[in-house]
């Protein structure tokens, strides 16, 4: 299916750009000649639709219709455009579908609050007009106070204001709109005192009673008339024009309303002061709430636990149509080549989504093969095992599965296992990974959506009301196996759509309910075969087409909670946890060492299934930068030494910890994920480590929050906190007495080569492998950030130009010197940005060869053949090789730039026997010969990796 698929420009490289004020559209136009030197066929964006004021990543849509005027103007995404253009290049740009802001800036939402269940846009946002707690009966909560509401209250912090829009209520920076319904409460208090001075037959006073009077007649907004409520929309927009006029126009009217705004907002000091403020507020179609009430009382579906971003009901086609119209703009003006969908899984209906943004671009009524369909890929995290949908009309994912694999590649089995058990020894943990992730999800469950899963088991119980098996069942009970399934699903969700289920997610909920049945024997059976039956709508005899819908409801409203639980369980809360090996714990992680066979079985089915799909090694949400990982991986071949190192090192640094009640910080498990950080982000120049501290201070504490183990997002433990920064200041003081740090950058400075060979290794393969290779904004330099906001710092963009320039200058002045000058210069990562030069070019220059060629295993043979990885991709008679070395620390003396002789002893490639004859080194220009071997051809190893880790051959057969 997916070769079928035509129409789009594929792109051969893309780049991603995180854009915002700071970097706005005319930085990303400058840097389009430098993109398209490096071999870059796309510029891959951050979401450029209008967004809250000052984001830094753009997620927080506040108009989807508008190109968000921080980065600049109309005029200037033209621009853009148009470089872009001149070099042949794409744009790939990233949308959220699913949610949007909670601001005043966004005018669909300002509506809602303004006409509640009333406004037109009401539908657009996933809110239960109708929840549990009546008290919210046609309200929406929002929880952005930092008190409870009567504190705020009395202590002033609201202010009630008149704008040219109406009355408001603000609330620091948020800004909440008053229904004109509710007016009457202002213009009539006090009304007498006004009557008085102006006089009865004032044309003012006239004009002013008639204001009163259109408030009474309003209609309010809850009525269900169609008719009624165009009227009221009519209405208040005149209500609030005329009223600004007279305020603006009449001075006494000024005072007057002034001073009613002064009344209303009370008195610090005096709680009575508040009633009309507070009765005001009662009436209006929001609920003002300390932040904590929405752990049991939302309403909405929430972007996962962020309060401020509302999901979108995109499933109604007036709502996709409307959110969605810019964007189709571009993509009809030639303005964007493909999109990103980003967070595919908080859909109603992914499948539907996606057909319908196709079937949008290409209407369904031409015949398949006519069809121009976009090029899009989706932001799915796969388990481990499980397939990107394949009726999806999608190009792929965004390449966590590929990061993941590739990952994977460069940890060595056995010292995994060995590392497990220093960790084991170390820290003791009291649960097996199974088992943490499961406790992990309930404690997120627990503290972060409890209302959601009480809505869910209220939902439940409705159903069971319906089933005579059933309806004696509490609903606690179905809401504690609900979230049992929930903690137990090993895939973020299922994909049902209709009454029928897919062999896939059948076999999926089919294991996770029996395994929540006989972990749990307290349950009552007849309560899990009916959520069994629910959750694979397999329908009793006596069920009505409508019952059956609502089964159907309930599922795809299920289906939308699983994902956040398994995201804020397992990446961000687990991944902080369990933490033998850190650079395992990546999202989409399945913590598994990758052989060879693995990977070429892996990048086999990729060409054949998803040959469009994105390769990635970071992004702006891995925890660790792709460099960070491939040195801690070197732990993995030492494991021995590590444990030596870790016991060395906490000794030395005990006395260094605080005791914060009855326990010394950092404990165990968070000193061993320190130590692991240090050695893969450490500076390598000393004039950053100042920075670096300050870095790794924050990035502690953010850790030791998502860990949620002795402090929390929701619950900071400062004292905690304070402990674990001072304990990073006292380990990092530069001293003749701190022998830790003095031990510990002269270990550094060994391992981190092993490093920088792997990222070599890695980048080649990512670039080489059947999909699109991914580039994250800096990562062709070495790059050691950490989870955001770390890895969203500016990156001098000069200073790579400037490097790559001076690569093409050198390379044709003097090619035979330039790659012993970038390995014993390696530390300024100019190798690394030489090898994706090179091999991005050469993809750009061959791209049929890499998008539709085949993907051929290469088998090392030889004593040091488990250090190679090596395969072909061949288009007819055009052949590429791609080699890679691995597991440096075992062969390679530190600093050793030299690959050849011992290094590879007697090791050689067996090449199939219809490969090419003579082979031109891309990297090094060399030519290069096979030799005959039994009924082949081969390489020798110590020929072709004499100069380099790395080899990418080009050849073409006779």
């Amino acid at each position: 299916m997916k070769r079928t698929m035509s129409g789009f420009k594929v792109p051969a490289a893309t780049y991603r750009l995180q854009l915002h004020h700071g970097f706005r559209f005319i930085a990303a136009q400058a840097l389009v000649p430098y993109l398209h030197d490096l071999g870059i066929s796309d510029l891959y964006a951050s979401p450029f639709f209008k967004a809250r004021r000052r984001s830094l990543h753009g997620y927080s849509v506040t108009n989807p219709l508008e190109i968000n005027p921080e980065l600049g103007s109309r005029i200037s995404f033209r621009a853009l455009r148009k470089v872009l253009k001149s070099k042949g290049m794409g744009l790939l740009l990233d949308i959220v579908p699913n949610h949007m802001a909670l601001s005043h800036d966004n005018p669909w939402w300002l509506d809602v609050l303004e006409n509640g269940p009333g406004s037109p846009y009401a539908v657009f946002f996933d809110i239960d007009w109708h929840p549990l707690n009546r008290v919210m009966e046609g309200r929406v909560l929002q929880p952005v106070l930092g008190a409870p509401y009567g504190q705020v209250l009395e202590n002033q912090e609201f202010r009630l204001t008149l704008e040219e829009e109406g009355f408001f209520v603000s609330y620091y920076d948020h800004k909440f709109p008053l229904d004109p319904k509710t007016y009457g409460l202002l213009l009539t208090h006090r009304l007498e005192t006004l009557i008085r001075e102006l006089g009865e037959g004032n044309p003012a006073i006239l004009s002013f009673m008639g204001l009163i009077n259109l408030t009474e007649h309003l209609a309010p907004r809850s009525t269900t008339s169609k008719r009624k409520l165009l009227e009221r929309h009519r209405q208040k927009e005149i209500l609030k024009n005329n009223l600004w006029l007279l305020y603006r126009g009449n001075s006494i009217i000024t005072k007057f309303l002034d001073a009613n705004i002064a009344i209303f907002n009370g008195r610090r000091g005096d709680p009575a002061s508040f009633n009309l403020l507070d009765r005001l507020l009662s009436s209006q179609p929001y609920r003002l709430a300390y932040w904590r009430v929405s752990l049991d009382m939302i309403n909405y579906r929430r972007f996962f636990s962020v309060n401020d971003l509302i999901g979108l009901r995109v499933e109604d086609p007036r709502v996709f149509e409307a959110s969605h119209s810019l964007l189709f703009s571009l993509i009809r003006e030639g303005k964007v080549s493909g999109v990103r969908i980003d967070h595919v899984d908080g859909l109603y209906d992914p499948l539907g989504y996606l057909q319908r943004l196709q079937n949008r671009l290409a209407p369904e009524e031409k015949p398949l093969a006519a069809r121009e369909n976009l090029y899009v890929v989706v932001e799915k995290i796969l388990g481990a095992d499980e397939p990107l949908p394949p009726e999806w009309p999608v190009s792929g994912t965004t390449g966590y599965d590929f990061l993941n694999t590739l990952n994977g590649l460069f940890i060595h089995a056995q010292g995994l296992q060995e590392v497990q058990q220093v960790y084991n020894s170390f820290v003791k943990p009291d649960l097996a990974r199974s088992e943490l992730i499961d406790q992990k999800k309930k404690l997120i469950m627990e503290t972060l959506f409890q209302g959601e899963l009480e809505t869910l088991g209220y939902i439940l119980s409705l159903l069971a009301e319906q089933d005579r098996q059933a309806r004696d069942v509490p609903r606690k009970e179905l809401q504690k196996i609900i979230g049992e399934v929930i903690a137990r699903l090993p895939v973020y969700r299922t994909y049902i759509r209709g009454f029928e289920v897919s062999p896939r997610d059948r076999d999926y909920l089919e294991k996770v309910i029996e395994e929540v049945g006989t972990r749990h024997p307290s349950f009552d059976p007849t309560a899990v075969d009916f959520v069994r039956r629910v959750l694979l709508l397999d329908f009793p005899p006596n069920l009505s087409e409508e019952q059956k819908e609502d089964w159907l409801r309930f599922v795809m409203r299920w289906q939308q909670f699983t994902g956040p639980i398994m995201a804020k369980g397992l990446e961000d809360t687990a991944l902080f946890v369990d933490n033998p090996l850190v650079s395992l714990n990546e999202v989409g992680t399945d913590f598994l060492v990758v052989a060879p066979e693995d990977f070429h079985q892996f990048n086999r089915k990729r060409q054949e299934n998803w040959p469009f799909t994105l390769n990635a090694t970071s992004t702006h949400d891995t925890k660790r930068s792709e460099d960070v990982r491939m040195r801690i991986h070197v732990l993995s071949e030492i494991p021995h030494a590590w444990e030596a190192w870790l016991k060395r090192w906490s000794a030395w640094n005990q006395s260094k910890k605080r005791r914060v009640n009855g326990m010394a910080v950092p404990d165990p498990n968070e000193e061993y994920f320190l130590y692991q950080t240090l050695i893969g982000a450490w500076p390598l120049f000393d004039e950053e480590i100042p920075e670096f501290g300050e870095r790794l201070k924050a990035y502690m504490i953010k850790a030791a929050r998502e860990a949620k183990v002795h402090t929390r997002w929701i619950a900071p433990n400062h004292e905690h906190e304070d402990a674990l920064t001072a304990f990073v200041e006292a380990i990092l003081h530069e001293s003749n007495h701190n022998e830790f740090l003095n031990d510990f950058q002269k270990i550094h400075a060994r391992l981190v080569y092993y490093g920088a060979l792997n990222s070599l290794s890695q980048v080649l393969l990512k670039i080489a492998s059947p999909g699109v290779p991914d580039f994250y904004q800096g990562t062709e330099l070495w790059d050691f950030s950490l989870v955001d906001p770390d890895n969203r710092r500016p990156v001098d963009f000069h200073q790579r130009t400037q490097i790559l320039n001076d690569l093409k200058r050198q390379e044709a002045k003097d090619p035979k010197s330039l790659i012993p000058e970038l390995l014993l210069n390696w530390k300024n990562g100019a190798i690394k940005l030489y090898i994706s030069y090179k091999a991005l070019n050469f993809r750009k220059a061959h791209l049929d060869l890499f998008l539709r060629g085949d993907y051929i295993p290469i088998m090392a043979q030889g004593p040091k053949s488990k250090h190679v990885v090596a395969f072909a991709r061949k288009l007819e008679k055009t052949w590429v090789v791609v080699v890679v070395a691995r597991f440096f620390a075992e062969i390679l003396a530190v600093g050793d730039s030299s690959f050849a002789g011992e290094v590879w002893q007697e090791s050689f490639l067996s090449l199939p026997h219809d490969a090419p004859k003579e082979w031109l080194n891309i990297f090094t220009g060399e030519t290069i010969k096979s030799i005959p071997h039994e009924h082949s051809k081969s390489l020798p190893l110590a020929h072709l990796l004499r100069n380099l880790p790395t080899a990418l051959l080009f050849g073409r057969a006779d």
